[in-house]
């Protein structure tokens, strides 16, 4: 084939082609000692049984495609969405290389992140040396208002103080002694990427606030602060500001990270953009209440906004579908007293109007869900709302009192009899019970694009079909600029759940002459 624009094709369906297909079939006989496909397909055959199952079941030493991430990764995401900061990685390059690529692959976007590349003699002396040198360069190459210094599994394995050595660092004229560098200890090892995105923002909140407490005082500035957590939906942040904005409540989001995330290719790079200024976050205590929206992910600075900032914290859930939505906005309306606007109640009602156009396409239908835990209590309340049936719903970092919650959850209503409910185990757990009792689609990330493969392979009448929601997105293109939560998500969610059904549909009925007498133009 002759090299030139015209005939440059991709590698799918390049390896397609004849030539191609000879090739990998001469590297696989002649160099890869490839088992006989007798023998793995036999072995696919008993990892789809009920045999296999309780075996793996039995796992306790091992993790199999784990539906979380590590802690740092958090970190790096929280500290992106306050004005000005520059995330800082205490530990070796190729983690953060990890951290930035996995964000670059989702948001279609480069990120700033930095790291002071610990290597075999950090390991052994410690990185005091190396995180010297690192905030020196950041701050001088970067120009940040703030870095946010987080921790990895060799710098917390040796355990390097990031407290001492940040103060030893100022003390020796490396940065200023009054630049700003809230720190939160992330061992990878531990935790998820949630735990990690709660200890920065408690550093952060820290840093600011814990030492000038002496004139603030809770309600005072008749603001409200919301908390959106770990979100890979750039989307929320903007509703959740618009539905303030349209309520009259003035509100601070404690990490914003929308706008650094989304900028626009208009010949200008911004390092820095957006975010929630380091003075809202020191005026924070001042505010009425902190609402956090996802309260199964955000417990340590939960509790320092209680202990410290004397704030409720009153008790939210995340506001994925209509009643969670309706509870929100009035728990804001009761705290501000601002009243619930026309625009608001217009965009429920249309909501409304969704869901009973569509719900006899969902009514019935089975969903497993899969995610980290205020996004699958959230779905499978949402999905429940529909008339949707919950079958497996699995989070791999959860906790019992989680697991027992969705349980109560779930008996509430009619349409969650049949769930099951799974903590602490991973997605190869999750392709077992997909074979074991078949939901009509899969709720997750797109790392469960593997275990509809799997099923697909197994047979067409045993595929479980993908619907990409959740963190990360990797294999499609703009999904996280949609909101999920609030009405506006909501319908974003209906729309595609429906879409979903409807698409499977034609699918199913569209051969000539044998299914076609259900291929129909209007659905």
């Amino acid at each position: 084939m002759s090299q030139c624009a015209a005939t440059i094709v991709p590698c799918y369906p390049l390896f397609q082609q004849p030539e191609y297909r000879e090739l990998l079939k001469a590297k696989s006989a002649e160099f890869e000692a490839r088992v006989p496909q007798e023998k793995i397909d036999e072995t696919f055959q008993w990892t789809t049984s009920e045999a296999y199952r309780k075996l793996n079941f039995q796992r306790e030493a091992l993790t199999i495609n784990p539906a979380k991430a590590c802690q740092p990764l958090g970190a790096v995401l929280c500290a992106l969405g306050f004005r000005g900061t520059l995330p800082y990685v205490h530990g070796s390059q190729g983690c953060t290389a990890y951290f930035r690529t996995y964000f670059n692959r989702h948001f279609k976007e480069p990120v700033a992140c930095v790291s002071d590349s610990m290597t075999e003699d950090s390991a052994v002396f410690g990185g005091q040396k190396n995180l010297f040198a690192g905030l020196q360069n950041a701050k001088a190459l970067y120009e940040p208002e703030m870095i946010a210094v987080s921790s990895t599994c060799m710098a917390e394995v040796i355990g390097d103080d990031l407290n001492a050595f940040i103060t030893n660092a100022k003390k020796e004229g490396r940065i200023p002694v009054d630049f700003p560098t809230p720190y939160a200890h992330t061992p990878s090892f531990i935790g998820s990427h949630l735990t990690g995105w709660d200890n920065m923002l408690e550093g952060i909140l820290r840093y600011f606030t814990l030492n000038s407490m002496a004139d603030k005082t809770a309600g005072s500035s008749g603001r409200i602060n919301l908390v959106a957590g770990f979100d890979g939906y750039l989307g929320n942040f903007r509703l959740l500001k618009r539905m303030m904005r349209e309520m009259g409540v003035e509100a601070t989001l404690l990490s914003d990270p929308e706008a650094v995330l989304d900028t626009p290719a208009d010949g200008r790079y911004r390092m820095y953009a957006g975010g929630t200024p380091p003075e809202e976050v020191q005026q924070a205590p001042n505010a009425i209440d902190t609402l956090f929206l996802q309260p199964w992910g955000i417990e340590k600075s939960r509790k320092f906004v209680k202990e410290t900032w004397n704030h409720a914290a009153t008790q939210v859930d995340a506001p994925y579908g209509l009643a969670a939505t309706d509870r929100l906005l009035m728990t804001v309306s009761q705290l501000t007293g601002r009243p619930v606007p026309a625009s608001l109640e217009l965009e429920r009602g249309r909501l409304v109007d969704m869901m009973a156009d569509s719900h006899a396409w969902l009514h019935g239908r089975r969903f497993s869900v899969y995610g980290d835990p205020d996004f699958v209590m959230g779905m499978a309340r949402f999905l429940m709302e529909l008339g949707a049936e919950p079958l497996h719903l699995l989070c791999h970092n959860a906790t019992k009192r989680w697991g027992k919650a969705m349980e109560q959850m779930l008996a509430a209503s009619p349409f969650g009899k049949g769930a099951e409910v799974h903590f602490g185990r991973d997605l190869w757990h999750l392709r077992s019970l997909l074979f074991e009792k078949k939901p009509d689609f899969l709720i997750g990330n797109s790392y469960g694009k593997f275990i509809q493969r799997d099923t697909l392979h197994k047979g067409k009448e045993h595929e479980v079909p993908l619907i990409r929601i959740g963190f990360p997105i990797f294999d499609r293109h703009h999904l996280h600029r949609h909101s999920t939560l609030g009405y506006e998500g909501a319908m974003y969610l209906l729309t595609t759940l429906v879409n979903a059904v409807l698409e499977r549909l034609d699918d199913e009925t569209r051969s000539m002459g044998e299914t076609d007498y259900n291929y129909d133009l209007i659905r």
